[in-house]
C-alpha cells in the first residue's frame, strides 16, 4: 500500500513549481551582506568591530556593495587604515531601540502593553540593507530584533487578539502570505540572511486566530498559500529511499512513513552570528559544513540553543539537529494537514480532504511509534540515525497534547512528568538540563508556557494549567513592578535572578511575552488582581 503522501505528491510538486518564487532578477537585487561583501564582511565580524554580531548584517550600505568592497580592497593595506572607521564611512548603522519610551509608573502591566503595541509596530517601507520589504504593518519582538519573526508572531497575535487589534493581525497574516507567494516559504525573519531557513510552521495557527475574528470561511483566502508552505516542508518526499532516506526537511522512517526535521540550505556560518559559528567549528574539530548546517537547523527550530539537539546532552559542539525528528515540528505539521483538510472541505473538494485526513492520521501514528517512549511514558525527539529516542525531556512533549493527537493515557503520563519535574515557581522550565544554553533550565519562555497551559486544558488538567498560568503571570508582573520591563525570557526557578544563556543579553520589549501575558489575563479573570497593582520601579 502506498503512503498517502504519494497520492498528493504530483499535485504538491506542481503547487511548489508554480509558486511565485523570486525571479533571478529580483534575487540579484537583494542585498546579502556575507556574499556581497566577501572578505570585508568576514573581517568586520572576526575582528568584532561591533559587540553584537547581528549589527553589521543589519547595517545599510550607503553605496553599491561592490563599490564599497572595491574601496576596501584598495585601502585595507594603506598606512593608518582603520576598519571601524571605514565601516562607519560606508554604512548606516541600524536603528537602535527607541529610548524615548518610558514606563509610566501609574500604569498596570496591561496598560503598559497596550502602550507598547505602537512602539513595536513597524510600517511598510524600505529602510534598505538586508531588510526584506513587507506590504503591511507588523509587530517586531523588540530590542535587537528589528524585523518580523515567524513563530514569534503567532504568540504576539494572541495578545493583539486580546487587545481587539484584528486588522493588525490581518496585516501580519497577509505579510506572511506575501512571503510565501514571493519567496516560496516563510523565512526565519524578513532579512535576506534568513532566506535559507524557516521557523516552526505556525502559519496555520495564525490563520485559526484570524478565523476566530473573521469567521471560518476566511480560511479559503489562504488555501493556496498554505498548500505552498506544506509543499516547502515536504519537498523531496517523493524521492526518498532506503539508500537516501533524508532530503532537506523530510525523512523516510523504517516503516515507510515520512516525518520531518529542521534544516537549512546553506552550510555556512550564520551572518548574524558569524564569529560565534566560526569559533565553534574550529573548537569542535568537526567538518565545518556539518556543524554549520546543524547550528542553522537549530536556529530554524527556534530553540537556539538547547541540549535537546546535542549528541552528548551537554556541549554545543556535539550538535546534531539534522539527525533529529522533533516531536513538536511533526505535531505542527499534523495540524497543518488537518487545516488543509478543513480548507478542502470548505472548497467542496472532499476527495482532497480525505487525502489530507489520511496524511494527518499517518503522521499521528508515526509520531506515536517513533517519538513516544513507552518505558518512560513521555514524548521525546527521535534520532533517525541511531534509531532511538533521545530521552532528553523537554517541553516539546506537550505539542501532541496541544493538538489533541493522543489518548488520555498518554496525556496523563506527560502531565505526571510535568508535575514532577517541570512546573516551577515561575511557570514551567524548558528542559531539565542546566547547561548555560538559553533554551534549557532554569529559563522559561512565553510560547512554551502557552503551549503547555493549552495542552493541559485540552485534557481536563485545569488545576495544573491554572497553576502554571498563575505562576507565570505573577513572575511577569513582579519583574515589571521592579523594572518597568517585559523580558524575552525569565528564570522560572530562582525568581530573584534574571534569565541567562544565549548569544546576546536578555532582551526587553517583548512581542511574544506581551502577547501570551495579555491572552492569559483575558482567559483567567482571577489573574486580574495580580496585575492591578501599580509598578514600584527601582532606581
Amino acid at each position: 500500500m502506498k503512503h498517502p503522501y504519494s497520492i498528493l505528491k504530483l499535485y504538491l510538486l506542481l503547487v511548489l513549481s508554480f509558486s511565485l518564487i523570486l525571479s533571478p532578477a529580483q534575487a540579484q537585487q537583494l542585498y546579502r551582506p556575507a556574499q556581497d561583501l566577501g572578505e570585508l564582511f568576514e573581517q568586520v565580524q572576526l575582528q568584532r568591530v561591533f559587540p553584537d554580531s547581528k549589527t553589521f548584517p543589519d547595517c545599510v550600505p550607503l553605496s553599491d556593495p561592490g563599490q564599497i568592497l572595491q574601496a576596501y580592497e584598495q585601502q585595507k593595506h594603506q598606512p593608518g587604515f582603520e576598519l571601524k572607521a571605514f565601516v562607519k564611512q560606508h554604512f548606516r548603522l541600524p536603528p537602535q531601540p527607541d529610548t524615548s519610551f518610558t514606563t509610566n509608573d501609574t500604569h498596570t502591566i496591561v496598560e503598559h502593553i497596550e502602550r507598547l503595541w505602537p512602539e513595536l509596530t513597524r510600517q511598510p517601507g524600505d529602510n534598505g540593507g538586508s531588510l526584506i520589504v513587507l506590504p503591511n504593518a507588523y509587530v517586531v519582538p523588540g530590542g535587537r530584533f528589528r524585523e518580523i519573526y515567524y513563530w514569534d508572531s503567532f504568540f504576539t497575535m494572541l495578545g493583539l487578539q486580546a487587545s481587539g487589534k484584528t486588522e493588525l493581525i490581518q496585516s501580519m497574516v497577509d505579510n506572511f502570505t506575501h512571503l510565501i507567494q514571493t519567496i516560496g516559504h516563510i523565512p526565519n525573519g524578513n532579512r535576506t540572511y534568513y532566506l535559507s531557513r524557516s521557523q516552526p510552521p505556525f502559519y496555520a495557527l495564525m490563520l485559526r486566530v484570524l478565523a476566530q475574528q473573521k469567521g471560518r470561511e476566511v480560511l479559503l483566502n489562504y488555501r493556496s498559500a498554505l498548500e505552498k508552505e506544506y509543499a516547502f516542508w515536504m519537498d523531496g518526499s517523493g524521492s526518498l529511499s532506503v539508500v537516501n532516506p533524508a532530503h532537506r526537511r523530510v525523512v523516510l522512517m523504517p516503516d515507510g512513513s515520512i516525518l520531518n526535521r529542521y534544516w537549512d540550505d546553506n552550510p555556512q556560518p550564520r551572518p548574524e552570528s558569524y564569529l560565534e559559528d566560526v569559533e565553534l567549528a574550529e573548537q569542535s574539530g568537526r567538518n565545518p559544513e556539518e556543524i554549520y548546517r546543524d547550528i542553522r537547523a537549530a536556529a530554524e527550530s527556534g530553540w537556539d540553543f538547547s541540549t535537546r539537539w546535542f549528541a552528548d546532552g551537554e556541549n554545543l559542539n556535539t550538535i546534531q539537529t539534522t539527525s533529529i525528528i522533533p516531536v513538536d515540528l511533526n505535531a505542527l505539521l499534523y495540524h497543518m494537514e488537518l487545516t488543509l483538510q478543513e480548507m478542502a472541505v470548505l472548497a467542496g473538494n472532499r476527495t482532497e480532504a480525505r487525502q489530507y485526513e489520511k496524511l494527518a492520521k499517518a503522521r499521528r501514528d508515526a509520531v506515536l511509534k517513533y517519538n513516544w517512549n513507552a518505558e518512560q511514558d513521555f514524548f521525546y525527539d527521535y534520532n533517525y540515525k541511531t534509531k532511538a529516542t533521545t530521552n532528553i525531556p523537554t517541553l516539546a512533549a506537550v505539542y501532541p497534547l496541544y493538538f489533541q493527537m493522543v489518548k488520555r493515557r498518554h496525556a496523563k503520563a506527560v502531565v505526571q512528568k510535568l508535575k514532577a519535574d517541570f512546573i516551577s515557581p515561575g511557570g514551567v522550565v524548558t528542559t531539565l538540563n542546566q547547561s548555560g544554553q538559553q533554551w534549557d533550565t532554569p529559563n522559561g519562555w512565553a510560547p512554551l508556557q502557552w503551549m503547555t497551559i493549552q495542552a493541559l486544558r485540552n485534557y481536563g488538567f485545569t488545576d495544573e494549567a491554572t497553576t502554571i498560568a498563575t505562576n507565570w503571570v505573577q513572575l511577569n508582573n513582579d519583574v515589571y513592578q521592579s523594572t518597568g520591563k517585559l523580558m524575552e525570557k525569565y528564570n522560572v526557578e530562582n525568581l530573584g535572578l534574571p534569565a541567562g544563556g544565549g548569544e546576546y543579553p536578555n532582551q526587553d520589549g517583548f512581542g511574544w511575552t506581551n502577547g501570551v501575558l495579555l491572552k492569559l489575563i483575558s482567559m483567567y479573570p482571577e489573574l486580574h488582581k495580580i496585575t492591578e497593582a501599580e509598578p514600584e520601579l527601582q532606581n
